[in-house]
């Protein structure tokens, strides 16, 4: 943890979760909040069919449903452990008790949710806004780092990338085959290698 972060990493309970677990379900009542030391946390939301919609994927260093617990409300979706992880759990009244006795740690959180809004208003832009096309494309983008090309390697299945893109399986395949007919990338497995990443970004904002 960053060095205000270390202010409160005292306050949690480091506990030790198995991949294909749950931190908590829909509608639990939220008692406090996580940050994930090691592995990986999927966050969803499930329709009444038992669609899945992936909000987030969350690494070490994220936080996971402060705003919740500071409003003693009910979490509003899934959060799965992807792998073996160590999740440290907060407490709210334990955390509130800082807040009012140090200022440094009430700013903490203040800038966190404030950047927690800033990451959400994008999210719902690029769901709401967006074709699977230029989610796809934008994915690719922010893991890409060269101006000519770039190999990417999926960190995850490609049935869990659709579903962070708010698709499904068959729709992400055809939009990566499309995409390889046109000539823009080559895809082997996991591995995804785009040919020009300046057309790329050319596409999304065509």
């Amino acid at each position: 943890m960053k060095q205000s972060e270390n202010r409160i990493k005292g306050l949690g309970k480091l506990k030790r979760f198995a991949q294909g677990s749950f931190l908590f379900q829909a509608e639990e009542k939220a008692a406090g909040f996580y940050y994930v030391e090691t592995g990986e946390v999927r966050v969803f939301k499930m329709d009444e069919q038992g669609r899945e919609l992936e909000v987030a994927r969350l690494g070490p260093g994220e936080f996971l449903g402060e705003a919740i617990a500071f409003v003693s409300g009910r979490f509003p979706f899934y959060a799965q452990v992807v792998k073996d992880s160590e999740i440290s759990f907060f407490e709210t009244l334990i955390v509130f008790r800082r807040i009012e006795s140090d200022p440094a740690v009430a700013r903490f959180f203040i800038e966190l949710l404030a950047q927690k809004c800033v990451a959400l208003s994008s999210r719902v832009e690029s769901l709401g806004l967006r074709t699977i096309r230029q989610r796809l494309i934008q994915y690719l983008l922010a893991h890409c780092y060269g101006s000519g090309h770039c190999l990417i390697e999926l960190k995850m299945k490609k049935g869990d990338l659709a579903k962070l893109l708010g698709t499904i399986s068959e729709t992400l395949s055809r939009g990566l085959k499309q995409m390889q007919e046109e000539g823009l990338i080559d895809v082997d497995g996991r591995k995804i290698h785009i040919r020009d990443c300046q057309k790329l970004r050319e596409d999304l904002s065509a």
